[in-house]
């Protein structure tokens, strides 16, 4: 994969489906497309069968298709222009069986994904209503005024939990819970909403009666910051909440039983920790104290888990995959993760999955593409392993069913898909650090990229990662894995760093490569290190202390101060304090700042100018104390960027953002060794 390769990065989300796929029943996804030319994304529906993907809707803007429990009709988001110019998602309806798609709301910021009711006559969907005079709404009092966000009023801010990366400021927009009546075909599109409450209100689902929702909600429907979440029952008569479900911490996502059953994702806060917190299953009826049904220790749960019979099937993460695992519903303990039976498993990432009657429809990446389309036969029991492509449609469990990166292995558009090796090291205390080696052509050796992941508490996998095909199709090894403070390892690996951070950590990203180099293909003498938020952080960090180790360094997103950080940052307020500590000299310890001058190796600062995760003056700071300790320092700035650019940020910054990288590495670190 090259830079400009990353139009051939189709991923699909998660299915929706009513029926095997493979013998007729309806499947549908949505496959996101970067369009380097028009700098933007192209999205669109799609149906699914054992012949593989089927474009199914017009617009190159729809996304998030959700069948009716009926099957006839299907829920998806259109972006729509209003009349103000202001492109917003919006909800569309159409028959599966062919037809005109319905626009059906006009909601003023525009609509979440959206639920069907149980009798296939309504949509529920989150949406955010903004103040008077904000965002483009017109001021109370006059009508015709809609000011820019320049020339809007001040804000007046009171609490902690006022903006958040990518969505901007929250209090002046809360989001609420808006129900569609999709059967009358003449009806205005719905611009109002059901509830009005001064928090947000998230993760709608319907009670099996469909007199009522169910919605995830700050405690007290926020009337102070805080990180626990409880659920609440709304009303669909009249829009009225009451609380429903008190729960232990935070709360994910939610599936309700046809019984009324309530199961549900969430992390548990009875000591206090808000970070490093695996997600649980829980079970809980209305008014019942809820019951945690996995083991906190050994299991991490993400995404929306699905009933299926007796049982619920979630994703799991565990060593740097996600597979789908059962769990009993009736479970009266907490089961570990080994406990747990394997549904979809192997070197897979599973990003969302749906169920009808036995079969189970699942997106996924794996070592060769960023994201397919998986059917699997519940009734064969454990699956471990995808079909592979050639055998797409056949009759064997799990089936692959699409192929959307093709464009990436065609040799003739594109260098193809760089090979991913396992790897293990062993830290200085015995601990075992697990990760991989993706590699470029040839023999070698090769030059060497140790890139570390953000987090901390996020995972390194197995699954295809655009920017490390990059790096090795331009010759150089790259090592990626999960030092100590990383997900997928169990509870005490992930909370190893609080109060530690650049101790362990540091070991393990170390000795990670030091098992790597022992490979006869990579050059030990030449090593460059790059990393982005928390890898950013461990970049500096590491440049700083074991800077003769590396040729060059590349920090972007970076946490390098955390004594300004705390104060800036929209997590800076709770973060810092968890993993570090409130006494400002532990944070001036831990803080890579403090050691910019024993920096001696070339280094670049990269920033995003709208991060509000680690805002741009971290970078700042860095690059400034560099640069006064007389270090070959730059600093890279992408305007408009907020704290995902590489992940989802504006096409043609992703482009150039590599172009970037490698003309660092090509300066720095070139692919045949200076004589």
């Amino acid at each position: 994969m090259l830079a400009n390769d990353i139009h051939h990065l189709h991923v699909p989300s998660s299915p929706t489906l009513s029926g095997d796929p493979r013998t007729g029943g309806a499947a549908f996804v949505s496959v996101s497309r970067p369009d380097v030319d028009a700098d933007t994304y192209r999205t669109t529906v799609e149906q699914v069968t054992a012949s593989g993907p089927v474009r199914w809707t017009a617009g190159d803007r729809d996304s998030a298709p959700v069948l009716s429990p009926d099957g006839r009709s299907l829920a998806f988001l259109r972006v729509v222009t209003d009349e103000h110019g202001a492109d917003r998602p919006q909800v569309a309806v159409a028959p599966v069986d062919g037809g005109e798609a319905r626009v059906v709301t006009a909601l003023p910021l525009g609509a979440g994904a959206p639920v069907w009711s149980p009798d296939s006559t309504r949509v529920a969907v989150t949406a955010r209503f903004p103040e008077p005079g904000r965002y483009g709404s017109a001021a109370t009092g006059d009508e015709d005024r809609r000011p820019a966000s320049a020339a809007e009023a001040p804000r007046l801010i009171t609490r902690l939990d006022f903006h958040v990366d990518g969505a901007g400021y929250l209090l002046d927009k809360p989001q609420q819970v808006v129900v569609v009546d999709v059967t009358d075909r003449d009806a205005e599109p719905v611009r109002t909403a059901l509830t009005s409450t001064t928090c947000s209100l998230g993760s709608p689902v319907w009670y099996p009666d469909g007199s009522a929702l169910l919605v995830v909600a700050p405690r007290a429907l926020g009337e102070r910051e805080t990180h626990d979440d409880d659920l609440y029952r709304v009303d669909v008569a009249d829009g009225s909440l009451s609380l429903a479900i008190r729960s232990e911490g935070s709360i994910g996502s939610v599936a309700v039983t046809s019984t009324g059953s309530v199961f549900y994702t969430g992390a548990t806060h009875a000591d206090g920790q808000v970070v490093a917190e695996p997600q649980g299953l829980w079970r809980a009826d209305h008014g019942s104290d809820p019951v945690l049904l996995t083991a906190r220790e050994t299991v991490d749960v993400t995404g929306t888990p699905v009933v299926h019979g007796a049982d619920v099937l979630v994703a799991v993460l565990d060593r740097g995959t996600v597979g789908v695992r059962r769990v009993p519903g009736a479970a009266d303990a907490p089961l570990g993760l080994d406990e747990l039976e394997v549904v979809l498993g192997g070197h897979i990432v599973v990003s969302g999955f749906d169920v009808a009657g036995d079969v189970l429809l699942a997106t996924a990446a794996t070592t060769a593409s960023p994201g397919e389309v998986i059917v699997v036969d519940l009734t064969s029991g454990t699956n471990t392993e995808p079909t592979a492509d050639a055998d797409r449609g056949a009759n064997a469990e799990p089936t692959v069913l699409t192929d959307f990166a093709a464009p990436l292995r065609d040799t003739a558009t594109a260098p193809g898909v760089r090979r991913i090796e396992e790897v293990t090291g062993t830290s200085p205390d015995g601990t075992t650090v697990h990760g991989w080696v993706v590699l470029p052509e040839g023999d070698g050796p090769h030059p060497v990229l140790r890139v570390v992941h953000g987090g901390p508490f996020g995972q390194d996998t197995w699954a295809f990662f655009d920017e490390a095909q990059v790096y090795a199709s331009a010759g150089y090894a790259v090592v990626i894995g999960n030092p100590r403070g990383s997900g997928g390892y169990g509870l005490d690996h992930g909370r190893a760093v609080i109060g530690a951070m650049g101790t362990v950590d540091v070991d393990d990203v170390l000795a990670l490569l030091d098992a790597a180099l022992e490979r006869p293909d990579l050059d030990a003498s030449r090593v460059g290190i790059m990393g982005g938020s928390y890898g950013g952080f461990m970049t500096s960090w590491v440049a700083a202390h074991h800077g003769e180790r590396f040729v060059a360094a590349w920090s972007e997103r970076a946490v390098n101060a955390w004594d300004s950080f705390a104060g800036s940052s929209d997590i800076g307020w709770f973060f810092a304090d968890a993993y570090v500590g409130a006494d400002p000299e532990e944070q001036r310890r831990r803080s890579p700042l403090t050691y910019a001058a024993q920096v001696s190796i070339p280094f670049m600062v990269a920033h995003s100018e709208e991060d509000w995760r680690c805002p741009i003056e971290q970078g700042h700071r860095q690059f400034v104390a560099l640069k006064r300790a007389g270090v070959d320092a730059s600093l890279l700035v992408f305007p408009g960027e907020g704290h995902e650019l590489s992940r989802s940020g504006r096409p043609r910054h992703r482009v150039q953002r590599f172009e970037h990288v490698l003309a660092w590495w090509a300066q720095h670190l070139p692919i045949a060794p200076v004589a």
